[in-house]
């Protein structure tokens, strides 16, 4: 079967890159030929050994749906408009255009949200008759109310596989700030000379580099801190791997943990953490918030519910077939 795949993809954010690699991987697994919609389609193309092409030309991508048999739309936060009105705008015209050649649509393990009055009555619309599989229970809640049929899957980067031969480090704490969330970063210091107090060494994670920069130099000077900021998702799986705990307001960075079973806690600045977390049943906090409290929960090696970790990593795998109607 030939897929086309839509979703954030081809701009460096390690977290939707983490989403596209495993997505490709499982499809061409399964035996399907795979192009990706993405802002630099040959960089694209070389990383997952793919066809990709101009997630936004207006030649190549109608001609990609016109060829491909199914659209996988996701995953990620797509079908919102809190950024701006534009990317639902963009999102729900490559549906629309693939619903209208006839082809099979599947909105794909996404987060929904958060919409505005206007943004829920054109996602309500454009997605009845969709096969609609979101990551989240609160995702699903949503897309229930709009009255939109729905399956629970869970992130496709929960099958990201943990690298061998990655030596944990129990004492390493893995940071994973986001831009913009000031007040996050300056709780994330304290904690992290509270963490350097008690013994532990600390890695700081951007997962966008040209974001997260402001953010990353706020831990500059501190002692038995490593700071690092990459796109690539294999990289951040490793130096997830051989943590013994990860913080993240970046939301790939808890659910890379979760992948690779280390214990992980969520500084909620967007309803898609908190969701997760909740999910997971793992330590979800607030932006400002209690430092001592995620202190303690590390020290203590509180633990998600793995149990229901590996029920989304079911869920998840399950998923393809739902979206591809058992092809």
């Amino acid at each position: 079967m030939k897929i086309l795949l839509c979703g954030y993809y081809g701009f460096a954010n390690t977290g939707d890159e983490a989403i596209c690699l495993a997505i490709t991987q499982e499809l061409k697994r399964l035996g399907h030929e795979v192009t990706v919609l993405s802002a630099k389609p040959e960089e694209t193309s070389s990383l997952y050994g793919v066809k990709a092409v101009k997630r936004m030309h207006p030649l190549e991508t109608p001609l990609a749906i016109l060829q491909a048999d199914t659209l996988l739309q996701g995953g990620g936060g797509l079908l919102q408009d809190k950024t701006s009105s534009r990317t639902l705008t963009y999102y729900l015209a490559i549906l629309g255009l693939a619903k209208l050649l006839g082809k099979r649509v599947a909105v794909f393990n996404q987060s929904i949200g958060p919409l505005s009055e206007n943004g829920r009555s054109r996602v309500a619309s454009s997605l009845r008759g969709v096969t609609s599989i979101v990551r989240d229970t609160g995702s699903y809640a949503l897309l229930e109310q709009l009255g939109v049929n729905v399956q629970l899957g869970g992130d496709p980067a929960l099958l990201l596989e943990t690298p061998k031969n990655i030596s944990l480090n129990p004492d390493q704490v893995l940071i994973a700030p986001r831009e913009g969330q000031t007040a996050a970063t300056d709780c994330l210091v304290e904690l992290a000379k509270r963490l350097i107090a008690k013994g532990k060494q600390i890695v700081v994670l951007g997962f966008q580099p040209g974001w997260d920069d402001d953010e990353l130099k706020a831990f500059e000077g501190l002692p038995s801190t490593t700071i690092e900021n990459t796109a690539n998702p294999a990289r951040a799986l490793e130096l997830i791997s051989s943590s013994g705990a990860v913080v993240g307001v970046r939301l790939h960075a808890v659910i890379l943990a979760a992948a690779a079973k280390v214990p992980f806690y969520g500084v909620a600045y967007d309803p898609k953490v908190q969701g997760f977390c909740r999910d997971a049943s793992a330590l979800e906090v607030p932006i400002p918030f209690d430092v001592g409290v995620l202190e303690q929960a590390i020290l203590e090696k509180r633990q998600p519910n793995w149990v229901a970790v590996e029920a989304m990593k079911t869920r998840a795998r399950e998923s393809f077939k739902w979206a591809l109607g058992n092809a």
